[in-house]
């Protein structure tokens, strides 16, 4: 995809080396860090499309690179990691990651998640750029979104997922329903993905987010916005 830049922050270099051909061949440009500190001054010297970020680093892991990070910027990050407990992966998705993926991995699918993460950022909307909701706005050029004329900062990601959400305000959808409007297609595992995503929303929109208003949870099928 050409003009969209990698960075990959990975101290394993031959994963590094690897994930790099593979990129470069799908036509991205790339670079490799294998430090956390010198990865966010790179990152503010490149400017990336996307982070390829690994959770184990020197200098700082790849938990405080991604908070320093979404301090100042809504870049998509995957996370890469060889923890498999489940509380490492939420954690992640928590301080603002938009995906994960564990070691040992296929990386024809790292590049496939790269690709299918920018298309549904980048691809032009054919509807009003605007939809409004009760006190809610998104603008999908910018991937901005308000509530009650105070802008409210969220991930790509996130961004998406309300959009869907909104998009067919009043239906039920399933999550494997809601993935697939994401993304165009869905992949196991990302359901569970899709609830943190769904957490997180829910704190930065909703007053009380163990009591929402707006992002319903409907036991056994899925979720809803309310309109």
């Amino acid at each position: 995809m050409k003009g969209h830049t990698i960075l990959i922050v990975e101290d394993e270099l031959a994963i590094a080396d690897t994930l790099k051909i593979y990129l470069e061949n799908e036509g991205f440009d790339v670079e490799i860090v294998g430090d956390g500190i010198e990865a966010v001054k790179v990152f503010h010297q490149l400017n990336p499309t996307l982070v390829l970020l690994d959770l184990n680093l020197p200098g700082q892991d790849g938990i405080q690179v991604c908070q320093t990070l979404r301090s100042s910027s809504n870049v998509p990050i995957i996370m890469i990691t060889a923890r498999d407990e489940e509380r490492d992966k939420l954690l992640g998705l928590d301080i603002g990651a938009d995906d994960y993926i564990t070691k040992p991995f296929s990386v024809r699918e790292v590049v496939a998640r790269i690709k299918a993460l920018l298309r549904r950022l980048w691809r032009p909307e054919t509807d009003q750029d605007r939809l409004m909701i009760d006190e809610v706005v998104i603008d999908r050029k910018s991937l901005q979104v308000w509530k009650t004329g105070r802008e409210i900062q969220v991930t790509p990601t996130e961004f998406k997922l309300l959009a869907v959400l909104m998009e067919n305000a009043g239906q039920v959808l399933s999550r494997p329903q809601i993935i697939e409007a994401m993304y165009g297609y869905s992949y196991e595992g990302f359901e569970r993905t899709l609830d943190s995503h769904i957490k997180n929303l829910r704190h930065k929109l909703e007053d009380q987010p163990q009591k929402p208003q707006y992002i319903l949870t409907v036991i056994g099928v899925g979720y809803q916005f309310k309109r």
